[in-house]
């Protein structure tokens, strides 16, 4: 399976010649070259990692295909026919099996209500927590996106988040707000936390991709 990293929190998975869309959010390019789209996932409601015209471009493609996402995108996105998923579930779309973790979005501030976020285990290999440090417990996690910058984010946090999924391989996603230096300095806190389980972190820039 074949990851793509795309500006800030978005990605793409292709597997047996169908991709899955992953969070595409406000931060990130109009997605133009997709091929043989097959269902899109939203980790959570905000618009950091959704947007309608996302949506609606790739369904314009692509159409009928599932949209899968917590209850809180469901109420979000209601002009959209959305799958709601909940910590637990397995899913089977084309080559790739989903199973969701967590629930919740990590606390941004206690003034600010905390939403539904879930994680996305893909077919036991790839895993992307959304916005919350879920850990999805049990699973030997070939390749992790490991958010980076965040308003609710402290990097001692990402780091002991990647400590604790102890993934083969990992890099730094959700980095559209951090500076070239911010992003240099969370990439190599994060560097140490994965090597500490005998891991190995990838650097990957927009349009990167890595094997899961």
């Amino acid at each position: 399976m074949r990851v793509t990293k795309h500006e800030h929190a978005t990605l793409t998975l292709e597997a047996g010649g169908k991709t899955l869309v992953v969070d595409p959010g406000s931060f990130t390019s109009p997605l133009l070259d997709l091929d043989h789209v097959i269902g899109i996932i939203i980790t959570h409601e905000h618009p950091d990692h959704w947007t309608p015209e996302h949506l609606s471009r790739i369904l314009t493609a692509f159409p009928h295909i599932p949209i899968f996402g917590p209850e809180g995108v469901t109420r979000a996105a209601s002009d959209f026919s959305i799958t709601t998923v909940h910590p637990g579930d397995v899913i089977e779309v084309g080559p790739f099996s989903l199973e969701f973790f967590g629930g919740r979005h990590a606390v941004i501030h206690e003034s600010i209500p905390v939403i539904d976020n879930v994680g996305v285990l893909v077919n036991d290999e790839f895993y992307y927590p959304g916005d919350s440090y879920a850990v999805p417990v049990d699973k030997k996690v070939q390749l992790l996106a490991a958010p980076v910058g965040a308003p609710w984010l402290k990097i001692g946090e990402a780091m002991d988040f990647v400590l604790a999924v102890a993934p083969r391989r990992a890099f730094a996603t959700h980095d559209w707000t951090l500076s070239v230096i911010g992003k240099q300095m969370g990439r190599t806190r994060l560097k140490w936390a994965a090597e500490q389980n005998g891991g190995e972190f990838i650097t990957l820039e927009p349009l990167d991709s890595a094997e899961a």
